[in-house]
Order: structure tokens, then C-alpha cells, then sequence
């Protein structure tokens, strides 16, 4: 009776994991994170909340209802392994933060609700690799960020001395200065910044156009390389790793017929 219900037990786990394991389980999971991401989109809207409130919020409960489904379903397939998959334990947290109270003090985690949409990342593989190879260039980018605070904190130093007594709304003390050259490596309303300045000091123009030289166009592009060089690693292995595995089918598939060919020749001596 215990074997029976062993075996029983088993062959449903089996049949769980074959579904949730599927593509087209996968696909409809997709496409309802989609449609729910649309939905919590439109629920910003006054006038569409007004005319469609129900549907929308019929959407975002039947939607959530199948998120804790088929997490329970991946649980009872895979067990713990769920957990051990930091993809599958995204998932378990966004869910997670979906079923937290939204009301009270916790309100806040109404505007939570979008980042259902983040399992798109989780769920397909062309996303995973682009977020893997990020997170690969992160050590990398470490020295980089450390060599643009150090260039940020010598042009502020420079910038509050040159034009703090000019411009003290912008220069006038560290902080300030650090927010406007900021604002300045991000190119956004630079010219403004650079033509008060030179209305006292006509030769400002220096500082700013070797500032933008050093940080947006050397610094901020090493940024680009090395996401670029990451990447493109990450995809050279994912190659490799399928040419390898082609090579073990086809040596697989050598051995086989030599096997076959030996056993031939065995019958016919």
C-alpha cells in the first residue's frame, strides 16, 4: 500500500513537473504577465479606471491567482531546487511582495505590483543572458566607477576654489558643486551652466570642455566597453558550450554505429 502510494505520488510529481516544465505552459505565463502588466498600466489612468475599474482589478487578481498556482505547482515539481535557482527565487520574491496587504501602512506596496512584469526577465532566456552578462561586467565596473568619483571629486574641489564666489547657487560649497558637474557629464543644460560662468570668467570654458572630454567621452564609454566585452563573452560561451554539445551527439552517435558495424561483422564470422 505505502509502495503503491510512493509510486502514485511520484508519477503525479512527474506529470507536474512535465507541465510546468513545457514551453507552452511557459509562453501563457508570459503572455499573462504581459497582459497584466498592461492592465496595472492602465489602472494610472482616472478615466480608464472610471469607465473598465472592475475588469482591470478582475485581471489583477485572476492574474496573481495564477502566479501563486503555478509557483505551487513548480514547488510540488522541483521541491527546494526552486529556491536554488536565483531565477526561481526572484520569482518566489516578487510574488511575494504581490501578496503582502496593499492597504494601511502598506499601501505603498500597491505601486509594488508592476514589478510582476520583471518575471519576462526570469522567464525568457534571451533576457537572462543580457541580464547575466550585466551582471558579469559588475567587478569590472568597479574600478571604473571608483576612477569616475576620484575625477568627479578633483573637477569639484577645482570647480568650488575657480567659481564658488561667482556662481555660489551651483559652486558655492562641495555638495553643490558635485550635483552641477553632474549635471554636467550628463550633457543636460551644460551650455547654460558654462555661459554664466563665463560672463565673469570668459576662459571658464576650459574647465568644462576638458571636463566633459575626460568624463562623458573617456570614462562613461569604458562603461560601453566592457558591458560590450562581457557580453560578448558570455554569447562565445553559450557558442562553445553548443558546439560541445553537438560534438558529445555526434561522437555519441559514432560510437553507436561502431558498435553496430562490430556486431555485423561479429554475426557474419
Amino acid at each position: 500500500m505505502n509502495t503503491t502510494t510512493v509510486s502514485s505520488g511520484s508519477s503525479l510529481r512527474a506529470r507536474v513537473a512535465r507541465l510546468v516544465d513545457d514551453p507552452r505552459f511557459g509562453n501563457a505565463i508570459i503572455a499573462l504577465i504581459v497582459l497584466n502588466a498592461i492592465t496595472l498600466g492602465m489602472q494610472t489612468s482616472e478615466s480608464m479606471v472610471a469607465r473598465w475599474g472592475e475588469i482591470l482589478h478582475a485581471i489583477d487578481r485572476f492574474a496573481l491567482i495564477v502566479f501563486v498556482i503555478e509557483l505551487v505547482l513548480r514547488f510540488y515539481a522541483h521541491r527546494l531546487a526552486v529556491l536554488k535557482d536565483p531565477w526561481g527565487a526572484f520569482d518566489v520574491i516578487i510574488i511575494g511582495i504581490a501578496l503582502m496587504p496593499a492597504s494601511g501602512p502598506f499601501s505603498v506596496l500597491r505601486a509594488l505590483r508592476v514589478l510582476r512584469a520583471l518575471r519576462l526577465v526570469a522567464l525568457v532566456p534571451s533576457m537572462r543572458r543580457v541580464v547575466g552578462a550585466l551582471l558579469s561586467a559588475l567587478p569590472g565596473m568597479g574600478s571604473i566607477v571608483m576612477l569616475l568619483v576620484l575625477v568627479m571629486y578633483v573637477a569639484a574641489v577645482m570647480a568650488t576654489k575657480l567659481f564658488g564666489a561667482i556662481a555660489p547657487e551651483l559652486f558655492g560649497d562641495l555638495g553643490k558643486s558635485l550635483f552641477t558637474l553632474f549635471q554636467v557629464m550628463t550633457v543636460e543644460g551644460w551650455p547654460d551652466i558654462a555661459r554664466s560662468i563665463m560672463a565673469t570668467q570668459p576662459y571658464a570654458w576650459v574647465f568644462f570642455v576638458i571636463y566633459l572630454l575626460v568624463c562623458t567621452f573617456c570614462v562613461l564609454n569604458l562603461f560601453i566597453a566592457v558591458i560590450v566585452n562581457a557580453m560578448q563573452s558570455q554569447f562565445a560561451d553559450e557558442v562553445k558550450e553548443g558546439e560541445a554539445a553537438q560534438t558529445d551527439v555526434l561522437l555519441s552517435e559514432l560510437r553507436a554505429l561502431r558498435a553496430e558495424v562490430a556486431a555485423m561483422r561479429a554475426e557474419r564470422a
